[in-house]
């Protein structure tokens, strides 16, 4: 039996109705780089995606998970395997407490919180993505994370159970969680916001969003800052942006094909129309080589590489 049979025949018809093969992963990423996914399956909510991932198992194929598509390079050659997208956006307000799907994208959270009269999350306005990959990385700015406000999470494990897990379980880090090591993905989270001054959070996130119009590409694709900032030299002090450094070894002039480095800021790649994911790391393996001579430090990345998956067996 084909692999693409062995994985359908284990879903039910409504799930099976649902699943896309070949997708462009160009059309699902935010740098619009990537080949075919050999199958893309949406889901909604916590049993379909357990049901895609059951199939995944079965047929033998690896799975990875992708809600907005920020922060992702997908290769040129597609991905042979199961792209898991999860597309719920469900999000519901009760007192302080938001319950909100992976799906939902992250800057519709906060104007959804701010309209409910909960200030705390005012700090993430105009953060790419959706609650899923932001909570999976920790995202943050300005001296707060989401990781911060989150009380529980509905994840979905790599043996393919669904948990309902604490804070501590997640493993909160700067830029990364213990979710995203053990190959767990989050399905749903409850959020815990503070109400605080709506005057000084709306100005807050006008602040914010007008900061990153100014800064951040408007036309041009990207997966937004490529690598994650340095430690702090003395603990306590705030992380040396990776942008300060890659300003100083001169990356905006960098280029390979077209993959550029973004001209108002040192640490985002820009697809100038038809770059391809050999361009996109060879030109990030520059700015990292560039760094490294200059200061000798290594820059990590902060962009996921979603490479081939595994050979269709």
């Amino acid at each position: 039996m084909p692999i693409e049979d062995r994985f359908l025949d284990r879903l039910p018809a409504a799930l099976r109705d649902r699943v896309r093969c070949g997708v462009p992963l160009r059309d699902l990423t935010t740098l619009r780089v990537g080949g075919p996914a050999a199958v893309v399956c949406p889901a909604d909510n916590p049993e379909q995606a357990r049901r895609f991932h059951e199939a995944a198992l079965h047929a033998g194929w690896p799975l990875f998970a992708l809600g907005g598509g920020s922060n992702v390079l997908a290769d040129d050659a597609g991905y042979r395997g199961v792209v898991l997208h999860l597309t719920g956006c469900d999000c519901t307000v009760r007192g302080d407490t938001i319950t909100v799907s992976a799906g939902l994208g992250l800057d519709d959270l906060v104007a959804r919180s701010l309209g409910e009269g909960l200030a705390g999350l005012a700090f993430a306005s105009g953060i790419p993505g959706t609650v899923g990959g932001a909570l999976a990385g920790n995202a943050g700015c300005y001296g707060h994370e989401i990781g911060e406000f989150v009380r529980e999470a509905v994840v979905l494990t790599r043996d393919g159970d669904v948990r309902r897990i604490g804070p501590r379980e997640c493993g909160f880090r700067y830029r990364g969680t213990a979710l995203r090591d053990e190959g767990a993905i989050l399905l749903e989270a409850v959020l815990q916001v503070p109400a605080g001054d709506l005057a000084a959070a709306a100005a807050e996130r006008a602040l914010h969003l007008a900061d990153r119009l100014a800064k951040h590409p408007v036309t041009e694709p990207s997966a937004g800052s490529w690598f994650r900032n340095l430690e702090p030299a003395v603990p306590g002090e705030r992380r040396r942006a990776a942008g300060e450094l890659l300003d100083q070894v001169g990356a905006k002039a960098m280029r390979e094909g077209d993959a550029a480095v973004f001209a108002k800021h040192a640490n985002i790649i820009v697809n100038l129309g038809r770059a391809g994911s050999g361009d996109v790391r060879r030109l990030a393996a520059r700015m990292q080589a560039a760094v490294r001579e200059r200061f000798g430090v290594d820059l990590a990345p902060e962009v996921r590489d979603l490479g081939p998956g595994a050979p269709l067996t």
